[in-house]
């Protein structure tokens, strides 16, 4: 049994160790999502968007209200969780295609963030953006990760051995996906369901 126990937990550590190789060695697709979400963000503070794209976000706020009002801790949390599985998954799952829906996500995701900050803060001052800040310590590192996984994965059609390229990189995102990107998704929606539960 002891034994058991030791290979479980010395194959965990190398499960680990080999993922954070690869994060590290896919450094460079991680600052490029963070440099797109950051500069898309402040787009959004600054720059009001046009009309028509006003009234679509506008009423997309109110629908996610609508939608969540009602529910309880336990069933926000697990919304919570679903939604931000979903975006994080596809993050990866759609890079196939040369790279371009994380690109994409991760620009309006940061563009959405910058929207709703300028709105929050107009209306409760910059104090408010403070109460945002537990809602992305988790959220947004699972969120870049996934997406700079998803940019990488799109890049295998550059290389030499395109099949074994993508397996690798296939296989390395779903590992991290699991080992590190759900553990981060989980505690992400704890923090956000309670806070927005207690309001």
């Amino acid at each position: 049994m002891k034994n058991k126990k030791k290979k479980v937990s010395k194959g965990l550590v190398k499960e680990y160790k080999e993922s954070l190789n690869y994060l590290n060695e896919s450094k460079n697709f991680i600052f490029i999502i963070v440099g797109i979400f950051l500069v898309s963000s402040i787009f959004g503070y600054f720059f009001e968007p046009p009309e028509s794209v006003y009234n679509q976000l506008i009423s997309y706020i109110r629908e996610l209200i609508q939608l969540t009002e009602g529910m309880s801790h336990l069933e926000l949390i697990v919304f919570i969780f679903l939604n931000n599985l979903k975006s994080s998954f596809f993050g990866i799952l759609f890079g196939i295609i040369f790279g371009v829906f994380p690109v994409i996500a991760a620009f309006v995701n940061g563009y959405f963030l910058g929207f709703v900050s300028r709105i929050t803060t107009s209306a409760e001052g910059f104090t408010i953006l403070w109460k945002l800040v537990p809602h992305g310590i988790f959220e947004l590192p699972a969120v870049f990760l996934s997406f700079a996984l998803g940019l990488k994965l799109g890049t295998f059609i550059f290389k030499k051995d395109k099949k074994q390229s993508f397996i690798d990189y296939l296989w390395n995102s779903i590992r991290i996906f699991f080992l590190f990107v759900l553990p981060l998704l989980f505690l992400a929606a704890i923090i956000e369901g309670t806070l927005i539960f207690l309001q």
